[in-house]
């Protein structure tokens, strides 16, 4: 999350002690920043409010006696969403009366097109409804730019013809200008250009489209997503957090993030039937698919006992539902990610574990086990040196592909990352 020591909205004042002492530059968030917000700084208040901070929307009047007014400028003027639509389609709570998208689009075929595109990365590439709607609001924004630049919004029509594409791709690099100009960050521009460039791309494919106008239109603008390094915790940090648990609940939760590299949406839905507890081999099973960016098995090298006295203590109750993580309110029957979010936060506030001058979210914790695997790796690595000299090897990988077997080699890696978990969880 970004936060300045000055704001940008005049407005943006509050009789809030806390509210009052930080200062967000709005106009230079992206859309992930701004629900980074939400979810740190404005749930907690609405939590301490009385209100369900995973489904009520938050009024304006709200976020301005709060002092988060600025929020409905960012999104309006830089991301094309009114503060309800940013709550409900982005940040994902609840809303029973919102209305379906509309499009404010008149050429069907286009709208048709736009759907199909959503569709498709939902069902066939598994993303996130988040992501999904992320996609929808920056699609929106580019069809309504294309078509205050050009008078038109019949995007489609142009691209059946291919005596018409470089026409179309200076139209295109047309609406790439004004976001070089209205958007704050080389982020925020690259990925306004990477959904349109996906969408053409879609289209395409699909036969609707004989060329891509923004297929190479990366190359005519010097943005750059230079992006710091993600904050992990070390392993201090994990010990003093663990070292707050107060049931059974919290040391499990603290345990998937940390020991096992769980996304917070994992750890939420978590389920007795992922959980393997075979004395060989204890892993959490996924569906085919279901991890975007991860194995179909994670291996549980620390904290079976954990997982194990979760599931015996759960199983006494009659109306369990075999989440790992249950919740009574909920329709999904487990509790929400915002749930592990603030539960986490809560552990780390307690432990006094500051990141960055932040409170560490459970991302860092799973940024903890990525880090602490590579060092496992590197030191597995490092102690096949002198073997490498012997063999006169100038690659200590060659050797660990010759020397190790495979078996032999995963015994070795997860020697050094028990280990590491050991030094982390061990109080």
């Amino acid at each position: 999350m970004t936060k300045q020591s000055t704001s940008q909205q005049p407005d943006d004042e509050s009789t809030d002690p806390e509210t009052r002492s930080r200062r967000y530059n709005w106009s230079r968030m992206d859309l992930d920043e701004l629900v980074d917000v939400y979810w740190q700084d404005i749930a907690p208040k609405r939590y301490r409010d009385g209100f369900d901070e995973d489904r009520d929307v938050p009024t304006y009047n709200w976020l301005t006696e709060h002092g988060y007014s600025g929020i409905a400028y960012a999104l309006r003027e830089h991301h094309d969403l009114t503060p309800k639509q940013f709550f409900v389609n982005v940040v994902g709570l609840e809303d029973e009366d919102s209305d379906e998208w509309e499009w404010k689009v008149d050429h069907e075929a286009t709208v048709n097109a736009l759907d199909a595109y959503l569709t498709s990365i939902e069902t066939r590439g598994g993303r996130a409804e988040s992501t999904v709607e992320t996609h929808r609001t920056r699609l929106a924004k580019w069809v309504r730019t294309y078509r205050e630049l050009h008078g038109t919004d019949a995007l489609l029509e142009p691209l059946s013809e291919l005596d018409q594409q470089p026409q179309e791709i200076e139209r295109c690099l047309a609406v790439l200008d004004v976001f070089d100009e209205v958007l704050s960050t080389d982020r925020s521009k690259l990925e306004y250009l990477h959904v349109a460039r996906a969408w053409y791309a879609f289209v395409k494919r699909r036969k609707y489209a004989k060329y891509n106008p923004l297929s190479e239109a990366g190359e005519e603008f010097g943005w750059e997503a230079n992006e710091p390094d993600p904050q992990a915790l070390s392993a201090s940090q994990v010990r003093r957090i663990y070292s707050e648990v107060d049931s059974p609940e919290a040391e499990l939760l603290v345990v998937a993030l940390a020991s096992w590299g769980l996304r917070p949406s994992e750890v939420a839905a978590l389920h007795v039937d992922q959980v393997v507890l075979d004395a060989e081999d204890p892993h959490l099973s996924f569906d085919d698919g279901e991890r975007k960016n991860g194995p179909g098995e994670v291996t549980l090298l620390y904290g079976v006992d954990v997982v194990a006295d979760r599931i015996d203590a759960l199983s006494d109750r009659e109306t369990w539902n075999g989440y790992l993580f249950p919740s009574r309110s909920s329709s999904t029957g487990h509790v929400s990610v915002s749930t592990v979010r603030r539960r986490f936060k809560q552990l780390a506030d307690r432990a006094e574990v500051v990141v960055d001058g932040d409170t560490p979210t459970p991302k860092m914790g799973r940024r903890f086990w990525y880090s602490a695997y590579q060092e496992a790796v590197g030191e597995v690595l490092e102690g096949l040196e002198g073997v490498a000299e012997d063999q006169g090897s100038s690659s200590t990988e060659v050797v660990l592909r010759n020397y190790l077997s495979r078996e032999q080699e995963r015994r070795a890696r997860r020697r050094r990352m028990y280990e590491k978990l050991e030094e982390a969880f061990e109080q």
